[in-house]
């Protein structure tokens, strides 16, 4: 079975610290990386692929930013953020949301396609 590809980007210090130790000893998850710095957390999700990335919730019930910038950068990576001191945590993840239809086989549908030109009626 694989493990669960996890990275740690949390900040402070401390509390990064007491996600690891928290995570590392599970025998289905391996850490691939750990930053506190917010400029290379992209980085590090573009080299490492993780599963889950784990992040600080600096404001109670919003979605940071950086969510969006990394579920944009890879859809299939899950994001819990924590904020150990309101005793809260987000879980956010991306959904694909894939539809189709039948449509003629036409000029003028090869044409308005990637135009967002053609008329659809749901299968």
């Amino acid at each position: 079975m694989d493990k669960i590809r996890v990275l740690v980007a949390n900040r402070p210090r401390l509390m990064r610290e007491l996600v690891l130790a928290t995570i590392s000893e599970q025998p289905d998850i391996e850490v691939v990386g750990e930053v506190s710095d917010a400029a290379e957390l992209e980085r590090l999700v573009k080299e490492s692929k993780p599963d889950f990335v784990i992040i600080a919730l600096d404001e109670a019930d919003e979605r940071p930013i950086i969510c969006d910038e990394l579920l944009a950068l890879r859809p299939q990576t899950k994001i819990l953020a924590v904020a150990p001191e309101r005793n809260s945590s987000l879980f956010f993840w991306s959904v694909v949301d894939i539809r189709s239809a039948r449509v003629e086989s036409s000029e003028e549908v090869i044409l308005g396609a990637p135009r967002g030109m053609v008329q659809v009626a749901a299968l």
